[in-house]
């Protein structure tokens, strides 16, 4: 380092000092972490395309898997896994905080729960439910006894 370049690193250090704008010394763990963390831009983009890509076709097999022997437990995980890689992909973009930040934003809240409570519900039917083929019958009772437990009937 030169004697001029120093010097001006000097300067700059005391005219933030004096100007109340240190923050370089002042820097939190949570700061120096994200500062060490960084992802260039183009390592972002690589990271959304590949999970967001991985998630699509988890997704989509699931999908078609869903007639097999166990085809609903394997529908339920490898769509709910999907769906959660492809909502996690958008983390390389705006970093995690933030897409949690906006996420749970005050106009957003309620559909990013809803989200969750139906994947989670996705995998607790397909575990949960012993005989996956539909009756009708029992379906519709079902659907009555929840919405009388909920309304109070």
């Amino acid at each position: 380092m030169s004697i001029t370049s120093a010097l001006k690193y000097k300067m700059d250090k005391l005219k933030k000092a004096l100007s109340g704008d240190d923050e370089e010394e002042e820097t939190g763990i949570v700061t120096q972490i994200s500062d060490a963390s960084t992802l260039s831009w183009s390592t972002r983009i690589k990271g959304f395309i590949i999970c967001f890509a991985l998630g699509v076709v988890m997704s989509v097999l699931g999908s078609c898997l869903l007639f097999l022997k166990n085809g609903l437990v394997i529908f339920a995980v490898l769509y709910s896994f999907g769906n959660i890689l492809a909502l996690a992909s958008t983390c390389f973009l705006m970093g995690p905080v933030n897409q949690l930040k906006k996420m749970f934003a005050k106009t957003r809240v309620i559909a990013t729960i809803l989200v969750f409570v139906m994947l989670i519900l996705t995998l607790v039917c397909a575990f949960a439910v012993d005989d996956p083929k539909p009756n009708s019958c029992n379906n519709r009772d079902a659907v009555k006894k929840c919405f009388s437990a909920c309304l109070d009937v």
